[in-house]
């Protein structure tokens, strides 16, 4: 009796002492994202738009309970910011802080140029630091070459290349057959420089009777007045101009555009927001078009439902520039992380390049060799809110992009040279 006794009280007083227990042991750390970009400077809307979306994400993971590790364990996401002024020397920087405060996932974009540069940085760092390695997660930053002879294992990129978003484009430029003469304008860096040459290869495949009258790069960012640069497009009677600029490049180019007169059209890769669409105006209508891996007016229920969602959150109309990539993005990586049960960057990295992910129905998957994104790209031409296909304008300017094309991820891939070094 006595012993029976003496094992209920043993028994109780364990069962008293397993919360204790539990409360004792340790929550996980929160995974840290830090974000590297311009958030200063004459980019600093896009660095701001970025954040905007990385932020909503890892809002919607941490609602959720977080990321789920080995055993039971979750961990929120932490987004870091590390203001890069749009500088390469200052992103450096920013790097050996981020990774300096325990951030072993990096994400970056806004540029090309910076992207490549902390390619090389990440690889230096991780072979010398085995224990502190991270992976850059790249979202905009679309110079073919980072996926292709700069490929790396700790580098994904997220959105589509400038050679697959020139191909977008040029689906429907192949059937613009009144379009003859086209002038190519860019910024002076090796995103520009990607998309002009890339234009010129395509056309000369496509559309050898199309005549280039112009092509020339300008200095990035430093541009305040573009009036000269569009008259000279005017005067050359060039139908249409293709340009990869972004961000206030772009804006105040459309903006002179209207200002002179210029009547062509505009095959972007970013003239569907930050500002350009309110700088057109009715000049636009018909004429603006724009490649995106999503647009607000895809019709269907799950990406009205996104949009809103994210209009929800943000319902100031200057904030509204949504990025579906970006979404996926952090998806990806809640996957890659519990597919790994751990943080690990290299477990984390080999679970990535087999991501496949849906979100409101938009779909994407990584591509092991090279670490480029597959996904539906979708080319937008600019409208007044309220006609057919165009229920949601960009940033209350009255004027939205409806959808006219679109290349399912099969279609739009392109080959790559990459020669993956595996850890």
């Amino acid at each position: 009796m006595f012993i029976l006794a003496w094992r209920a009280l043993k028994s109780l007083a364990l069962a008293l002492c397993l919360p204790l227990l539990a409360a004792a042991q340790p929550a996980p750390a929160s995974i840290k994202i830090a974000l590297i970009e311009g958030l200063s400077g004459p980019f600093a809307n896009t660095g701001e738009a970025v954040f905007r979306n990385l932020l909503w994400a890892t809002e919607r993971v941490n609602a959720t309970g977080g990321v789920k590790l080995s055993g039971a364990a979750r961990a929120p996401l932490q987004l870091a910011r590390f203001d890069s002024k749009g500088q390469t020397e200052e992103a450096l920087t920013m790097l050996k802080a981020a990774v300096d405060q325990g951030a072993r996932f990096i994400t970056q974009g806004n540029s090309s140029a910076v992207a490549a540069a902390l390619i090389d940085a990440v690889n230096k760092h991780n072979e010398r630091e085995p224990t502190k390695r991270v992976i850059l997660l790249n979202y905009s930053a679309v110079d073919p070459i980072l996926t292709n002879d700069k490929c790396s294992f700790w580098h994904f990129r997220f959105d589509a290349h400038a050679d697959m978003r020139m191909s977008a484009l040029m689906s429907v430029i192949k059937d613009d057959v009144a379009l003859k003469s086209v002038y190519l304008i860019g910024q002076d860096y090796s995103f520009g420089q990607a998309v002009a040459r890339e234009a010129r290869r395509q056309l000369t495949a496509l559309r050898p009777d199309v005549h280039i009258v112009g092509d020339e790069l300008h200095a990035i960012g430093r541009v305040k007045d573009f009036m000269p640069y569009m008259t000279k497009i005017k005067a050359s009677g060039a139908q249409a101009v293709i340009t990869g600029n972004w961000g206030n490049d772009l804006t105040l180019l459309v903006k002179a555009a209207k200002d002179v007169g210029f009547d062509g059209k505009f095959y972007t890769f970013y003239g569907n927001a930050l500002g350009a669409p309110t700088a057109m105006g009715d000049a636009g209508i018909g004429k603006v078009l724009a490649v995106a891996d999503w647009l607000p007016n895809v019709s269907t229920p799950q990406s009205e439902a996104f949009y809103q969602s994210f209009r929800q959150r943000f319902p100031k109309p200057e904030d509204d520039y949504v990025h579906m990539r970006m979404q996926l993005m952090v998806q990806a990586l809640v996957q890659a992380v519990e597919a790994a049960g751990t943080t690990d960057s290299v477990a984390v990295a080999t679970q990535m390049e087999r991501a496949n992910v849906t979100f409101y129905a938009q779909s994407g998957s990584m591509r092991a060799s090279d670490h480029q994104f597959q996904q539906t790209l979708v080319v937008g031409v600019m409208e007044r809110q309220g006609t057919p296909g165009v229920k949601f304008d960009v940033e209350g300017s009255g004027y939205g992009f409806r959808v006219i094309k679109t290349l399912a991820a099969a279609d739009a891939q392109q080959p790559t040279t990459c020669r993956m070094q595996r850890p």
